[in-house]
């Protein structure tokens, strides 16, 4: 793993996908689990699919994120933002507003799509709810499971 990135709670190694989470400081946790099983079956996927939550080094004890781990049963690895920032050319939906608050483009696929290696694509871009947002990537075979960007979800 790259310098000043972190990966905390490991208890299970898994399938492929990386799930890549965002939210707002003390978003609820029963929010961020309600929008990562959105993000699975989006994607046609079940939770043993899931080897990794994703976020930004700044969301390292956020507790939503934490319980999603803890949740899912999967590791929680946390990234620097100019980690993140060095994937803005796989983005589906890079955001200004993100980048001025945060230091990258994008959170939730940012970290999805470094969580889950260099040949990864996002299998369900960015999705939103109040307070958080959630992508899944995974290896390409995997990419005909794609589904719409945040703009085309309902």
């Amino acid at each position: 793993m790259r310098e000043n990135n972190t990966l905390v709670e490991t208890t299970k190694a898994g399938a492929g996908l990386v799930l890549g989470l965002g939210c707002e400081r003390r978003t609820p946790a029963d929010e961020v689990i309600a929008l990562a099983e959105r993000a699975l079956a989006a994607a046609g996927a079940a939770p043993a699919d899931l080897r990794l939550v994703a976020s930004l080094d700044a969301r390292a004890e956020e507790p939503a994120i934490l319980a999603a781990a803890k949740h899912f049963s999967v590791p929680a690895a946390f990234y620097d933002a100019a980690t993140l920032e060095a994937e803005v050319h796989r983005l589906a939906n890079p955001s200004e507003i993100v980048f001025a608050h945060t230091g990258c483009h994008g959170v939730a696929e940012g970290a999805a799509l470094v969580g889950a290696g260099e040949e990864a694509v996002l299998i369900v871009p960015k999705i939103v709810s109040a307070h958080a947002t959630a992508a899944l990537a995974g290896p390409s075979r995997d990419a005909a499971a794609r589904v719409p960007a945040a703009a085309e979800v309902a």
